[in-house]
């Protein structure tokens, strides 16, 4: 007699870094670019054929006249999106986060960023936010646009975040590149009196041990290591980061200028992105002071589950909690 093993299935591309005891709002960049556009009627919706996954199809069912579907064409996307804005629209272009840097950056340069568009570029499945391995997971993206002139980059931790940030965004001069959570995104920052303002870093929480500077989801799990190391007697205070350029070094600078141990932690490679964004203003300030990086490795990552992934490459509470408490001693 023979038996045929079950069909192994994989959710590597819609499973979710959240816990499932975690608190979530269903696709706040979609609902919160709809209230945006109730407001004001200049703001356009785009997509290169991914509406769904990066949660424009909200805005396209309640604006279908104001939203433009450019097909698998990023390049075109923004192109069209510098034409629209040229005329005195606010687009929102969204596609994936790897398509944007990789296949479109002359686009977003020359056409957007050189002469100051108000062109607000939503990159969906930003670092390690999929299973699918290197062709969609946009570990480099900040690498990649930090030395671009005039663009504005956004790494919000949460939904809080997203819904603050797009009014925001649209309403500032120039383009913006918004590190997009899609989908159920975790409800974090509520519960720390937390408004997000463009531009500007935020202390969650004090601690005398150490202090974590953050950005993107990796804030969420500096918040969850923090009250697990005060388990280990371990106070940890918490800078969230939301916009990586321009940074917010005062405030950064005036958290990092103490005793505690310093670490940064990002959903992205340790090279290029907020941890160099850190250390730049720290040697630039004279403050000689060391700065531990928590983030992707400088190498292609592998495809697999996301909870297995961020435990491989250090993204996870544990994962995190263990380093510190390795630094410590």
């Amino acid at each position: 007699m023979t038996t045929t093993a079950p069909k192994l299935k994989t959710s590597a591309m819609i499973a979710s870094f959240v816990d499932p005891s975690q608190r979530t709002t269903a696709a706040p960049f979609g609902h919160a670019l709809v209230a945006a556009a109730q407001e004001d009627d200049r703001i356009v919706g785009l997509s290169a054929d991914l509406a769904k996954y990066t949660d424009m199809h909200v805005f396209a069912e309640a604006f279908p006249d104001r939203f433009f579907q450019m097909g698998m064409a990023e390049q075109l996307l923004l192109g069209a999106a510098a034409g629209m804005a040229e005329t005195g629209l606010i687009p929102f272009a969204s596609t994936y986060s790897v398509f944007a840097a990789r296949r479109a950056y002359d686009f977003l340069c020359l056409d957007i960023a050189e002469p100051n568009l108000n062109v607000n570029i939503v990159g969906g499945l930003p670092g390690l936010t999929t299973g699918y391995g290197p062709s969609h997971q946009a570990t480099e993206d900040i690498a990649i646009f930090r030395g671009m002139p005039n663009l504005t980059i956004v790494d919000p931790c949460d939904s809080i975040d997203i819904e603050q940030a797009v009014p925001q965004l649209a309403a500032s001069d120039g383009p913006t590149y918004l590190r997009l959570l899609r989908g159920k995104v975790a409800t974090v920052l509520d519960e720390y009196d937390y408004c997000f303002e463009l531009g500007k870093a935020k202390v969650l929480r004090g601690g005398n041990d150490v202090v974590f500077v953050t950005s993107g989801l990796m804030t969420m799990r500096a918040l969850q290591a923090a009250d697990v190391l005060a388990t280990h007697h371990v106070d940890v205070g918490v800078v969230h980061t939301p916009t990586i350029k321009p940074f917010d070094a005062a405030t950064v600078l005036a958290e990092i200028d103490t005793d505690r141990l310093a670490v940064t932690l990002e959903n992205h490679t340790v090279v290029g992105g907020l941890f160099e964004t850190v250390a730049a203003a720290v040697v630039g300030a004279g403050l000689g002071k060391r700065v531990v990086p928590i983030g992707l490795p400088d190498r292609f990552l592998d495809a697999g589950a996301l909870p297995t992934l961020h435990d491989r490459y250090g993204l996870s509470t544990d994962r995190v909690v263990a380093r510190v408490l390795d630094e410590l001693g």
